[in-house]
């Protein structure tokens, strides 16, 4: 990938940025009105269109280049429990171009900004206060009435983002909604965006390929609360394994199982 200067990356960054918000203004109407028209109990039709700002994003930015690969989504109603590894908040746009519409659980503060929170309230995304134990439980139930309503619910089980491109412990509440729904894991690695958003930066870094694998489901039936560590254990080896393959490294320098780390966000 090429290096760019300093000041063209700033430019850049400017002109991108603007795009990006004239962008989010226009798409508020038209996700209003479908909204008001959207008579599914998942508003599966208005988080399908609001997530479909992740294209001109993906396509308009001027440090990356997007490749998926994977498995093939057959039935889009059909619901999972989607989780993902964490290493940039560019990874949210990114792996909103999966085909199929998740409701998002994100941190509260997000649904607070105009527009975009207002898009994600319409789109029926799932507020998480990650410091009350009860907004973590409104935020289940309302992840379970979400896949019981033929959608799916995508979760980073890391909790923040990781620095170092690591892939640190996951938490259960992912893996403990799918045991008690019977409900299949889809996996999905993603690697790079750290490279193109720098953390705590407006301007773009130079160019890097974002890589983003959407890896075979992990079926849960018959299994109950005592399977849940395994579950969770072998979710998180396959995203690691994917992850040292595109790194080239073994998957001991992947695995920060255990490593304590400040808060990301």
């Amino acid at each position: 990938m090429q290096t760019r200067s300093k000041i063209t990356n700033i430019l850049l960054s400017a002109v991108v940025w603007c795009i990006f918000l004239v962008l989010l203004v226009l798409w508020l109407p038209l996700t209003s009105l479908i909204w008001l028209l959207d008579r599914d109990p998942a508003r599966y039709r208005t988080g399908r269109f609001f997530r479909w700002l992740a294209h001109p994003i993906a396509v308009l930015g001027p440090s990356w280049r997007v490749r998926m690969a994977g498995v093939r989504i057959e039935n889009p109603r059909r619901p999972y429990v989607v989780v993902a590894n964490h290493q940039s908040i560019l990874d949210i746009p990114m792996l909103a171009l999966i085909p199929m519409e998740c409701k998002w659980i994100a941190k509260e503060p997000l649904f607070r900004i105009p527009v975009l929170g207002w898009m994600m309230r319409m789109a029926r995304d799932i507020p998480l206060d990650r410091s009350s134990t009860r907004s973590g439980v409104k935020a289940l139930q309302a992840a379970r009435n979400v896949l019981e309503a033929k959608c799916s619910v995508m979760i980073f089980p890391e909790g923040t983002r990781s620095e170092d491109r690591r892939v640190y412990d996951f938490n259960d509440g992912a893996f403990m909604l799918a045991i008690k729904d019977q409900l299949p894991v889809l996996p999905l690695a993603i690697e790079g965006a750290s490279d193109c958003m720098p953390k705590h930066s407006w301007i773009f870094g130079d160019p890097h390929e974002i890589k983003i694998e959407i890896l075979p489901p992990v079926e849960t039936t018959g299994m109950s609360k005592e399977d849940l560590p395994a579950l969770r254990d072998r979710v998180r080896g396959d995203i690691i394994r994917q992850i040292a393959a595109w790194q080239n490294v073994s998957v001991e320098q992947v695995d920060a199982a255990g490593v304590v780390r400040p808060p990301a966000w």
